[in-house]
């Protein structure tokens, strides 16, 4: 794996679709109840809240402006928003975005690089079974298993001081050099003209067996 560095304030200041590319390769680090996990991020697919860039993101939970729910995307880049998809899953999304902006970048997937048994134990414990290493954390649900944080008690928890938060702490790394070649696309799942390459906000690496297979949002395929 290349050198990482902890990530600064600075490096997540820019709009999430210009951030998201450079945490690819970079590592989420988590400690939570003692113990600790590390994911190498191989997926991830950015946000924009209202009025921040030139395109409006119809596909964002800050799209209405800030709501109690979207709270932190609003807030000091480096923060965590973990939010729960349909009532299950905690997701987990780095902020980034300039002052008065909102923004997130999901975190869609990665591999365990450390605490493979704790991540293990955490996802048996939430679905029942784990076919391969490599879905681990595979999916935003899967990756929010593995890495402990859970939605509402983690919210807002800060990924460059690794301040803790409801007995957590986070920590974000970046590739010191960026990965050369990223690939990028219709975001995954995402209804309508937001899941569309009118909105190419989806950014992997290539042949990496933990990204997820693309699946249209409800009438993307026809917008």
């Amino acid at each position: 794996m290349s050198a990482v560095r902890p990530a600064t304030r600075d490096d997540l200041a820019g709009l999430p679709a210009e951030v998201a590319p450079r945490l690819l390769g970079g590592v989420l680090e988590t400690t939570v109840a003692g113990e600790r996990v590390a994911v190498r991020l191989t997926e991830v697919e950015a946000y924009h809240g209202l009025g921040t860039g030139p395109v409006a993101d119809p596909g964002s939970h800050a799209r209405m402006g800030p709501t109690p729910r979207n709270a932190t995307m609003w807030g000091e880049p480096g923060h965590l928003y973990v939010y729960l998809s349909h009532g299950i899953h905690s997701c987990v999304n780095v902020v980034s975005g300039p002052e008065g902006a909102a923004g997130g970048i999901l975190l869609r997937a990665g591999e365990v690089i450390e605490g493979t048994d704790a991540a293990t134990r955490r996802r048996l414990e939430r679905r029942g079974v784990v076919r391969s290493p490599k879905d681990l954390a595979g999916g935003p649900g899967r990756l929010g298993d593995a890495v402990g944080l859970k939605h509402p008690v983690h919210d807002g928890i800060d990924a460059i001081t690794g301040s803790e938060r409801a007995g957590a702490t986070a920590k974000l790394l970046l590739r010191a050099e960026p990965l050369e070649t990223v690939i990028t696309g219709p975001r995954v799942g995402v209804a309508g003209v937001a899941g569309t390459a009118a909105f190419p906000w989806r950014f992997w690496i290539a042949g990496d067996p933990t990204v997820s297979a693309f699946r249209w949002g409800r009438g993307a395929r026809d917008a």
